[in-house]
């Protein structure tokens, strides 16, 4: 795995350690799929406010904390999955580059 991703990514399983505890909850399979679904739907909204087509007012900070939100918990669930995502994304993405210089 990239360097930075992994720290990233062990950035926040630390985090999501310690609100489980904190909370008492059980990161199984509904908890993984459910926080990114909510978060990619908190994104939506952010980005929708920032542009003037949500209700209220949005900033760039709130829109760059869901990202953020978004990404931990995808990173998570790609560590819980036992997935390389930098890997993957060069392995899937990649490929069009490939295509392309070939």
């Amino acid at each position: 795995m990239d360097e930075r991703l992994s720290d990233l990514t062990a950035l926040a399983r630390r985090i999501s350690e310690l609100y489980a505890e904190r909370f008492d909850v059980e990161r199984d399979a509904t908890w993984y799929l459910g926080k990114m679904t909510e978060e990619l739907g908190e994104v939506t909204s952010a980005y929708l406010k920032l542009s003037g087509q949500g209700r209220g007012t949005g900033s760039r900070r709130n829109l760059e904390d869901e990202v953020a939100d978004l990404l931990g918990f995808v990173l998570l669930f790609a560590d819980w999955q036992g997935i390389d995502p930098a890997e993957a994304l060069q392995r899937k993405w990649g490929r069009y580059l490939e295509a392309q210089d070939a």
